[in-house]
C-alpha cells in the first residue's frame, strides 16, 4: 500500500485501484463507491480514527448520519454495500488484525424497486414522432430503436461500434460493465433504421477517432451520455408521454416486454448482461404488478 501521511487519503487510493483493476468495476460504480468511502471517512477523521480501527458502532454511526441526511434506504444499502467492499479490500490486505467490523452489520430491507416501464403502444408512440425530415431524424430513430430492440444501458450504446453490428445474423456485439462482452439479438426494425441513419452518417462529417462509432453528432464526433437523455426526453415530451423517463426506461421496457410475452429469465439476464439472476428477477415483480392490476380492474367484486 501507499507509504503517504494521510491514511484516509492512502486507503481510499488504494481502494479505488482494487475496484478498477482486481474487481473490474464501472467508472460509475467506482466513483460511487469511493464518494461513499470519502463520506465515511470524513466521520472517521474527525474523530481521529483509522479506518482499520473502526468498529461496527463506528459504521452504524455512519449510516445514522446519512439517515438523518435524508438518504432513501435504496441509497443507504448501497452506501453499506460500498463500506463492506472496503472492509473487504483491508482485510484481504491483512489489514485488520482485530477482524472485520462489518462481519455483524446487515443491509437494511427495502421494498423491491419497480422501474418505470413503458408499454408498447407508449415505445410505439415515441417511435412514431420522430420527425425523419429533420438532419438527426434518422439517427434519433435508430438511437431509440436500438435502445429499445437491445436493452442497452447508454454507455453501451454511445460506445456500439459499426464493427460491432452483424446485420446479417440479427446480432450486435455489446462490450458491458467491466467490458465483459455479449452478443444480443437486434430486430429488423431496429436494423432498418440503422441502414437509414448510415446513409445520412457516411456522407456527414465524420472525426478520424470516431470513424468506427455508430451514433455520432453533428460535428462527426461520439455522442456522449448526456445527448442521449436530452433525445429521449425530447422525443417523449413530442409522443406526449407523461412518465418521467429515461434511456434506462427503454432497457427495462425491454426486459418488461419479454418477460411478460414469456422469455426465460436466464435468456434475458444474458442480453442484459446481468452478473446475478436476481438483478433480471425485478421484471418479475412488474410483471406480478401489471396482472394484479388487471384482476383488481376487471373483478366482479370491485367497487
Amino acid at each position: 500500500m501507499r507509504n503517504h501521511a494521510d491514511i484516509y487519503e492512502t486507503t481510499l487510493l488504494d481502494f479505488k485501484d482494487h475496484l478498477k483493476l482486481e474487481r473490474s468495476m464501472s467508472p460509475n460504480t467506482i466513483a460511487a463507491y469511493t464518494s461513499d468511502v470519502h463520506k465515511y471517512f470524513d466521520l472517521l477523521r474527525a474523530d481521529g480514527i483509522a479506518p482499520a480501527d473502526a468498529s461496527s458502532d463506528d459504521i452504524f454511526r455512519f449510516l445514522e448520519t446519512q439517515v438523518a441526511a435524508g438518504v432513501t434506504r435504496r441509497s443507504q444499502s448501497r452506501i453499506l454495500s460500498s463500506v463492506k467492499a472496503l472492509y473487504r479490500f483491508l482485510d484481504a490486505e491483512g489489514a485488520l488484525p482485530a477482524g472485520n467490523p462489518c462481519d455483524k452489520l446487515s443491509a437494511p430491507k427495502i421494498n423491491p424497486y419497480l422501474p418505470t416501464v413503458l408499454s408498447v403502444e407508449e415505445v410505439l408512440a415515441i417511435l412514431d414522432s420522430v420527425d425523419l425530415s429533420k438532419p438527426e431524424g434518422h439517427r434519433n430513430r435508430a438511437i431509440l430503436e436500438v435502445l429499445y430492440s437491445c436493452g442497452l444501458r447508454v454507455s453501451e450504446l454511445v460506445n456500439l461500434k459499426i464493427s460491432d453490428l452483424f446485420p446479417d445474423e440479427q446480432f450486435i456485439r455489446v462490450f458491458g460493465k467491466g467490458s465483459k462482452q455479449r452478443l444480443v439479438p437486434i430486430g429488423e426494425p431496429a436494423l432498418k433504421a440503422i441502414r437509414l441513419y448510415r446513409e445520412v452518417r457516411d456522407a456527414g462529417p465524420v472525426q478520424k477517432a470516431a470513424e468506427d462509432i455508430l451514433f455520432l453528432n453533428r460535428r462527426g464526433g461520439k455522442l456522449t451520455r448526456e445527448m442521449i437523455f436530452h433525445i429521449v426526453k425530447e422525443q417523449a415530451e413530442v409522443a406526449g408521454i407523461r412518465k418521467d423517463i429515461s434511456p434506462h426506461t427503454f432497457r427495462h421496457s425491454f426486459a418488461t416486454h419479454l418477460v411478460e410475452n414469456g422469455a426465460d429469465l436466464r435468456v434475458v439476464q444474458q442480453m442484459l448482461g446481468h452478473e446475478s439472476i436476481l438483478t433480471t428477477e425485478i421484471y418479475t415483480h412488474i410483471d406480478t404488478r401489471k396482472w394484479q392490476d388487471t384482476i383488481l380492474k376487471f373483478h366482479p367484486t370491485r367497487t
